[in-house]
């Protein structure tokens, strides 16, 4: 054997080794979810722009046109991988001409970023109605190393062909993104911010992304209604409390948010496109999509029973609580050795709204309280009621209620961007084993 193909085999191992031990030191992680439910228009959008001429029949959905949906992830790696999905759908949706580059501003795409998506190495894949599915692995040419990007964002676009029918959606995005209307055809491609006429609040089909992160990298689940959701806080500001979790975390763990503004624990006990219900299924229905099948899931943080209680839900505490400890067996049944923490609910007592703030839903809400912070089902607490409640008038703290998206005195009910602040920098770090100095990846 001559001394230049041993120098060939040779250089051939070593690549080999370097792909099998790259592939070994990196492992999937969602870095940005978002829950759907719907279909639409059925759900709790916040400031969302008048889109009657963008889907003139929401019963046909989206017709022939492309959505260009911005969306930051909180780990960046090189690759990455995209969800598609027709929960809610009533018939197979076809997507083509998608893309992914970086957002510059508006519906504006760095020139140079956008990168196709492909579907089992095809441009186009449909989803049959109920189902969902992963995009390929697609590299992301633009970033170099590490989490540098951490804080920018994404734009995902795509193309529906034909009619969807009944659109699978997230309505409180808090983020403005973009689409055409009905018949303009894919515009993926298309830099132009004309491509791009129209905003909108909410996200569409688009479920999860992913992204290849060092093992060590895990993500944690903030599995919630509207105060997850960020009912309250600044659009475009992402202020949600996990999005400040996430900024002290640094990139050492991912913080996505499975919140649905308006959902319940345990109700309500039917949910179908044909029977839908705004706050989307219920928690304990919707585990599996919203928690269990995300990419490497290390903790969970489980905030929600308010709604159950209010007067759409009424519900008794002891029903919340065994659909909650029902929903913590199954999360470590299926995710061995994850953490599941306890978030306490914060006060809606006095809250405007109709369907709450009165003296029963307050006294469901300690007996739910109590249990989370000394029935050991939890691995840890997150006290987000001490975290925001006066303890002169048992309500939210006055500077805490001023709302954050449309403005005006607020609802007493859903936290503003201080608040979120306050409950975001009430949860113990050391309960993943992360310390508010971790290094910078």
């Amino acid at each position: 054997m001559s001394n230049l193909v041993k120098c060939f085999l040779a250089l051939s191992y070593f690549a080999g080794s370097l792909s099998t031990l790259a592939a070994e030191t990196t492992h999937w992680v969602t870095s940005w979810a978002a829950s759907v439910h719907g279909p639409y228009p059925i759900g709790n959008p916040s400031a969302q722009p008048n889109l009657s001429l963008v889907f003139p029949a929401p019963e046909a959905g989206a017709r022939d046109q492309s959505f260009r949906l911005i969306v930051k992830p909180e780990y960046w790696g090189t690759n990455a991988r995209f969800r598609f999905s027709n929960a809610l759908g009533t018939q197979p949706v076809t997507f083509d001409g998608a893309y992914v580059g970086m957002q510059w501003s508006g519906s504006a795409v760095i020139p140079g970023t956008n990168r196709p998506i492909t579907f089992g190495g095809k441009r186009s894949v449909t989803v049959q109605a109920g189902d969902s599915a992963w995009s390929d692995r697609t590299e992301l040419r633009f970033v170099t190393k590490g989490n540098e990007l951490r804080g920018r964002k994404l734009a995902v676009s795509f193309h529906v062909a034909g009619s969807s029918g009944p659109m699978t959606w997230h309505a409180k995005a808090l983020q403005s993104s973009y689409v055409t209307l009905p018949g303009a055809g894919a515009k993926g491609n298309d830099m132009a911010e004309a491509a791009f006429p129209f905003a909108t609040a909410s996200w569409y089909f688009l479920d999860a992304m992913d992204m290849a992160a060092p093992t060590d990298v895990g993500s944690i689940v903030a599995f919630g209604d509207s105060i997850t959701d960020g009912t309250a806080s600044t659009i475009n500001g992402d202020d949600r409390w996990p999005d400040v979790l996430a900024r002290r975390l640094n990139g050492r763990m991912v913080v996505v948010n499975a919140g649905i503004g308006g959902n319940q624990v345990i109700g309500p006990t039917e949910y179908s496109p044909q029977k839908p219900f705004p706050g989307g299924p219920a928690a304990l229905q919707r585990l599996e999509r919203d928690v269990l099948t995300l990419s490497g899931v290390k903790a969970v943080i489980w905030l929600e029973g308010i709604n159950d209680f209010s007067k759409n839900g009424n519900a008794e505490a002891e029903a919340v609580i065994a659909g909650m400890r029902d929903g913590v067996k199954r999360i470590r049944a299926r995710l061995p050795g994850v953490k599941v923490i306890g978030a306490t609910l914060t006060s809606a007592l006095g809250s405007t709204s109709a369907a709450h703030g009165f003296d029963l839903q307050d006294d469901k809400r300690k007996t739910l309280n109590e249990f989370i912070r000394t029935s050991g089902v939890f691995d840890g607490v997150a006290d987000f009621d001490r975290a925001t409640t006066d303890s002169q008038t048992g309500g939210m703290q006055a500077e805490f209620i001023p709302d954050n998206t449309v403005g005006g005195p607020g609802d007493k009910l859903h936290p503003n961007r201080l608040g979120y602040q306050a409950m975001g920098m009430a949860i113990d770090l050391g309960l993943f084993g992360a310390r508010a100095d971790t290094k910078k990846r």
